[in-house]
Formats: C-alpha cells, structure tokens, sequence
C-alpha cells in the first residue's frame, strides 16, 4: 500500500494463461484490499503455497488487509522481490514476480494477467499444496518434464 505494508490473500481462480509472453491469470474480487492494490500498483506476486501453509492459507482468506496485518498475524515471512515492489513469501513453493499486462471486467470480479517477469523456486520444499476449499487441501509433487515432440 502507500506505506509500503505487504497484503496476502489466496485466490482460487488463478492459471498460466500464456507461454510467450509467460502471462498468469488470476481472479480477484473488486471488493477486496488486493483488488485495490494491484490497480494502484501494477504489479503482484503469485506466490505457490508449501505443505505447512494450511493455517495461514484459512486465516488470511477470512480476514481484511484493510483490518489486520496478515503476514504479521500468521508469521509469514518475506523475502525481497527483483523486479517487483510486493515482496515474495518465503517457505512457497515459488514465487512469481508479475507486472500488470491486462485486466478484464467480470462481474464482481477483475482478472488481472500478469507479465511474469522473475521466477522463483524453493527446491527444498519439493510440493505444491493444493487448496481445494472447505478446509480439503493435498500435497501436490511435480513431475519431472516430459519431453517435447512426443
């Protein structure tokens, strides 16, 4: 924000949405202090939640950034971003440094696509969690890439 105060939600309306240019996609209602953000700033970072992220991931989607200080409530910490001003939350699985490259109106949501400009992966952390609502969440491991042209 205007300070310099960090803001973290989840979103479960998010993709990659192009190759080249690698754009990503994500849905944000227009009510929330994230929606606010992104329209000021231009910019997010997408960060990929680790196992170990459950608790935070249900506290920061039932609370206002307007209200409380998300990151410092549930102890998240944050690493400096290279090419973004929102920073990166360390312990994630990766993280995506976005710079705004379009939005669309739908509904009482915006989708806002996202130039990824910096990449990060944690390769200790191995897994992906996969949130699936109503408190269901799995342990996703990525597989090794398949080889083009097959």
């Amino acid at each position: 924000d205007a300070t310099g105060r960090a803001n973290v939600m989840p979103a479960g309306w998010a993709m990659f949405a192009c190759d080249d240019p690698c754009l990503f996609a994500v849905a944000i209602h227009k009510g929330h202090l994230t929606h606010e953000l992104i329209q000021r700033s231009g910019e997010f970072v997408i960060a990929v939640p680790a196992p170990g992220m459950e608790e935070a991931i249900r506290y920061c989607g039932s609370r206002s950034g307007r209200v409380v200080d998300k990151f410092a409530t549930c102890d998240l910490q944050t690493l400096p971003a290279r090419r973004v001003q929102p920073p990166l939350i360390a312990g994630a699985q990766a993280n995506l440094e976005c710079v705004l490259h379009s939005q669309t109106d739908a509904g009482d949501h915006t989708i806002f696509v996202g130039q990824v400009v910096a990449a990060h992966e944690d390769d200790a952390v191995g897994a992906r969690l996969m949130n699936f609502g109503d408190g269901l969440f799995a342990a996703a491991i990525p597989a090794p890439p398949v080889p083009r042209g097959r």
